[in-house]
């Protein structure tokens, strides 16, 4: 794939992934187009204003609601690849209405990337974001997976807008998406599907639901003691480089699991950090039991299912064909929560 001037489309480009991607494309050189929900937010918008001026005359604003039928048509214009980043992720705890908050804005501004791209015949790729819960609901899923491997092979079928509606929307969404590239020929479709996203936030205003989950990490919340809970990792800046891996590779085909083969507990978290910044006591030192979160889980948003469904639940992650087909390279967890944390850090110091 010729990469010089060439044009392309990152929905969400203020989001924490979709931030990122944009910085990279501007790297390399790409002439890059990007979707905002109000060019009036200066708080979301200023850092990519600060990119188009490091790279001018390459990277164009567009607004865009995802709710809004033909609203990404003019940013598509002209377009070859199509990046479709842009859909809120928000932790359980935090969602108030599953088919509001997450499954309508994924669903619905699916539908209409996937129509604007039917409008735009320059378009060949779209490179769909999407998440490990779209292939399992629950870590108990993982369970009845071939080894308790997760690999790209399954999908999620276990969750629903009022059972984990984050992972039900990204399913339901992913699938429009497939359906609508199997339906003609024109264009073709990679869909990357990575863990939990951490690193540094290029922008300070970002509603990321990961962000939210260290922060309460990082504010003492479990200094009495970590919850046994276990995540899928990866780093925001690996995960936009696979993006665009996803793109270029002429080869890149189906999904691909963007994240670490081994998951990370919020201890395995707090001992890497606390390595870096052994003064932090508000960093947990010891893990906590598991009766405990099962008596006090529910007063902090967690349902006695879920609790069961992963508590103490690890498994092993096959990443092989991202590694494989995309040449995908892990940074190590201590960069990626260092860096993590000390963007954190600083961001706290401007509110």
């Amino acid at each position: 794939m010729s990469v010089g001037g060439e044009t392309v489309l990152v929905t969400g480009g203020s989001g924490f992934v979709g931030s990122h991607l944009v910085r990279q494309l501007l790297e390399r050189g790409y002439r890059v187009h990007t979707t905002v929900r109000s060019l009036g937010n200066e708080a979301k918008v200023a850092p990519l204003r600060a990119m188009a001026a490091q790279f001018p005359g390459t990277l164009e604003l567009f607004e865009a609601d995802l709710l809004a039928e033909g609203s990404f048509d003019a940013a598509m214009d002209g377009c070859r690849v199509v990046f479709h980043v842009a859909s809120p992720f928000l932790m359980p705890e935090k969602i108030k209405d599953g088919r509001r908050d997450v499954v309508d804005p994924a669903l619905t501004g699916t539908r209409n990337v996937l129509a604007g791209i039917e409008r735009t015949p320059t378009v060949e790729k779209l490179v769909f974001t999407s998440t490990v819960g779209a292939i399992f609901g629950d870590y108990a899923d993982v369970r009845e997976m071939k080894d308790e491997i997760l690999s790209e092979d399954y999908v999620n079928t276990t969750s629903t807008v009022e059972n984990n509606p984050y992972h039900y929307a990204k399913t339901v969404a992913e699938r429009a998406a497939w359906d609508a590239a199997h339906a003609q020929d024109r264009w073709r479709m990679v869909s990357v599907n990575p863990g939990l996203i951490l690193g540094p936030s290029v922008t300070p205003a970002s509603d990321s639901g990961s962000l939210f989950l260290l922060d309460e990490l990082f504010k003492g919340y479990f200094f009495y003691g970590a919850p046994d809970f276990s995540f899928t990792v990866a780093d925001v800046r690996d995960v936009a480089s696979a993006h665009i891996a996803a793109a270029e590779r002429p080869d890149a085909h189906g999904r691909y699991i963007v994240a670490a083969t081994r998951m990370a507990s919020f201890l395995d978290m707090s001992r890497a950090l606390r390595q870096r910044f052994p003064r932090n006591y508000r960093l947990p030192a010891h893990g906590l039991p598991h009766w405990p979160v099962r008596i006090l889980g529910p007063a902090f948003g967690l349902t006695q299912d879920y609790i069961r469904k992963h508590l103490g639940i690890r498994f092993a992650v096959d990443n092989r064909r991202g590694v494989e087909e995309l040449g995908i390279h892990y940074r190590p967890l201590e960069e990626t929560l260092v860096d993590h944390y000390v963007a954190w850090r600083e961001l706290r110091k401007t509110r």
